[in-house]
């Protein structure tokens, strides 16, 4: 079923994830694209082909014989000078990580769509987050959305920050999997001008790869001049954030959405005395389950991470040092790590130990392989959270809406 209906500069149309990005593939004017199909990343495939095919977007659509060419062939469109879009999901993102290794130290602002799901293990294939984690310390700057609007915004946003001369990085989106991929939302669509306005033409500068501009391209470095890489891209991946702020708010004058915080949004924590924390498609639950306490008097909120790469230390740190206790929930596991918790949980205790005010901070690991987070697991993770924060004792981790 498709609904569409202009609104002012805007169209509003019912759309999923994946087809959402497509229209933001379509509207940011990319000249490449490789595809191999795996789930749930799939879909996005199939809508950019549409457009392709019904004159909507001229795009150099390639279908390569698997994950690890599709990558390279994206990676080596954006040295020559094409804005590209790739994706993939679970098991075929992990098959093309030399690829993905290698993107970000040439610098290249490739942009991805991580339908997020299970490794393949075992035998699983609903939403995870791992497989887009893989890279998080590879130079991949990484956006969790919530819903098919954030799919749209988020795409333009990737290319705006990512394309930037002061970062040229690859940007990763993760999009969970079937929760967000596969689930029909009302979006509104900005026209093509408004969007040129926001997105200026991708352009390498003295780095593209032109016969009138012969260069080396991934050189053999060793210990040579490896080091002095690893460094430029550390110093990219420190201006991220300004650049995000800067592109953030010209997003709202624009399109008049997208929050006052470019790196987290949090919902009705103003007299909160404890918050739920967590990214993705989770925040749907939460919210509700926020709302259900609301009413019964209870001070509770949510504070959902849009950027996990660059990691918001000091602005988390300034905003959460206000509560209580933060219960923070992974859709992902990190076997043994410190505290034996989530890797999101993980970051954020980093980032608070140096805080002069540091709440109580209590895990929980659940949704793995794509079980739904409901908003009865929420309450019970509320409840911990907020006894946590009163002192009583409470699991540092507590895996939640297992059978025993």
């Amino acid at each position: 079923m498709t609904i569409e209906k202009p609104v002012g500069r805007q169209t509003e149309k019912l759309t999923t994830g994946t087809q959402a990005v497509a229209q933001a593939v379509k509207l940011a004017d990319v000249d490449v694209t490789a595809a191999y199909p795996i789930r749930p990343y799939d879909g996005v495939m199939q809508a950019v082909a549409k457009l392709i095919a019904d004159g909507e977007l001229d795009c150099e659509f390639i279908v390569a014989e698997g994950e690890h060419s599709q990558f390279e062939i994206c990676k080596h469109a954006s040295a020559v000078g094409s804005r590209v879009f790739v994706g993939s999901s679970g098991v075929g993102w992990m098959y093309a990580m030399e690829s993905l290794c290698v993107t970000p130290s040439l610098r290249l602002p490739v942009v991805a769509m991580i339908g997020n799901r299970a490794l393949d293990d075992p035998g699983a294939f609903g939403v995870e987050h791992n497989d887009a984690m893989a890279v998080r310390d590879l130079g991949w700057l990484l956006f969790w959305v919530e819903d098919a609007q954030e799919c749209f915004d988020a795409t333009l946003m990737a290319y705006r920050v990512g394309e930037d001369p002061r970062v040229s990085l690859p940007v990763g989106l993760g999009v969970d999997g079937a929760f967000i991929t596969h689930s029909q939302t009302l979006i509104k669509i900005p026209d093509q001008e408004t969007v040129n306005e926001f997105l200026p033409p991708y352009d390498l500068g003295d780095r593209l790869l032109h016969p009138d501009n012969p260069i080396s391209i991934a050189p053999q470095a060793n210990e040579d001049w490896v080091m002095e890489i690893r460094k430029q891209t550390d110093a990219a991946a420190r201006r991220v954030k300004d650049v995000i702020r800067e592109a953030h708010q010209d997003f709202r004058r624009l399109f008049g959405r997208g929050g006052d915080n470019p790196f987290f949004e949090e919902y009705m924590t103003e007299d909160a005395e404890y918050v739920l924390f967590g990214m993705g498609s989770l925040g749907l639950p939460a919210k509700v389950m926020v709302r259900r306490l609301r009413e019964r008097g209870e001070k509770v909120g949510f504070v959902r991470l849009k950027w996990f790469r660059p990691f918001p230390a000091e602005e988390l740190a300034e905003s959460l040092g206000r509560f209580r206790a933060v219960g923070v929930i992974d859709r992902d596991y990190s076997y043994g790590s410190p505290q034996q918790g989530g890797v999101l949980f993980t970051d954020l205790r980093a980032a608070l130990y140096d805080a002069e005010r540091r709440p109580k901070i209590v895990n929980f690991i659940g949704g793995l392989g794509g079980r739904e987070l409901t908003p009865e697991m929420m309450d019970e993770m509320a409840d911990l959270t907020k006894r946590a924060g009163r002192g009583e004792e409470v699991p540092a981790v507590s895996w939640i809406g297992v059978r025993e």
